[in-house]
């Protein structure tokens, strides 16, 4: 694997206004609280950003790990640049160069660098690779082929802010700091414990090159993305959970869609033969087996996905 050097540390200043301005509006929300507020902000976190960020920006754009028509996903897109994803071409690539670089040097979010970093710190770091594109080019260049996925990544923000004035139409000033700010700061803090927690506390099942752990509680929290290790073991697979305990609610909206017939080509887990040494990421997926997941130790980031 090639290595990167490392880059000196240099303020992003647009994002650290960003998370600040959020988190402490989150907190002004405090005084508005009522149940009805609370459950609001529930729904978005818990059911609406799975479908938005874990299902269409983790599952479908970085890692194909199934196919959906044009609509379905534009919408699973527009959804999660709507609650504050971010960009949905960068973030893959961001995510696609984190899998090539897993704790070494060039990963976005290198845990070996410190819990803080891994888990917000590095968001603070302006990159000469965002500010020139390069990352895009050679994480992504698959994503950029598609003319709304382009677009909706210059443009994603307007969907985010346009959420306030309507969640203000709808519901105030309550609702626009419960429903948008309280519901935002969560639902960031819970993505970034998938970078942080689940890269130092759990356990791992399959033996890989970094930090990655199965991390119970941020399994519970991110609908099934704490289940790290499995996740840099087979990272093209649907699935994230593979025990029986490993709950994986994107999973679960993932099979009923195919159920439904609404998408295909889903990469369902496929465990090595008892033959094989499941801890040995070489044989992570057999030759005999169906080719439905893709071993870290051969995920070319670069590479376009199919």
């Amino acid at each position: 694997m090639e290595k990167a050097l490392k880059k000196p540390f240099v303020i992003h200043r647009s994002n650290v206004f960003w998370i600040l301005t959020v988190h402490v509006l989150a907190l002004a929300a405090i005084p508005f609280f009522t149940w009805s507020l609370f459950w609001v902000a529930m729904v978005g976190v818990f059911i609406v950003a799975p479908l938005g960020i874990n299902m269409g920006y983790h599952r479908l754009l970085t890692h194909q790990a199934f196919r959906s028509p044009n609509w379905l996903t534009y919408t699973l897109v527009t959804i999660g640049a709507a609650l504050g994803g971010g960009a949905p071409i960068y973030w893959a690539a961001a995510h696609r160069a984190h899998h090539h670089f897993s704790d070494q040097e060039g990963d976005p979010h290198n845990s070996r660098r410190g819990f803080w970093y891994s888990h917000v710190l590095h968001l603070f770091n302006f990159t000469s690779e965002e500010s020139t594109g390069s990352e895009v080019k050679k994480y992504a260049s698959d994503l950029t082929k598609d003319t709304y996925l382009v677009w909706l990544n210059k443009n994603w923000l307007w969907f985010a802010v346009a959420t306030i004035p309507l969640a203000y139409a709808l519901g105030g000033v309550g609702l626009v700091l419960c429903g948008v700010f309280f519901r935002l700061a969560l639902m960031w803090n819970i993505m970034w414990f998938v970078n942080s927690a689940s890269h130092k506390w759990g356990y791992q099942t399959y033996k890989t090159n970094d930090e990655t752990r199965n991390c119970w509680w941020v399994g519970l929290l991110a609908a099934g993305e704490g289940w790290h290790n499995n996740h840099h073991a087979f990272p093209r697979c649907a699935a994230h959970g593979r025990k029986w305990w490993e709950m994986d609610t994107t999973y679960m909206m993932i099979r009923g869609l195919e159920k439904m017939g609404i998408i295909s080509h889903v990469k369902h887990a496929v465990e090595p033969k008892m033959e094989f040494d499941p801890y040995s990421m070489q044989l992570a997926q057999p030759p005999h087996l169906p080719t439905v997941i893709q071993p870290q130790s051969e995920y070319l980031a670069e590479s376009p996905l199919e």
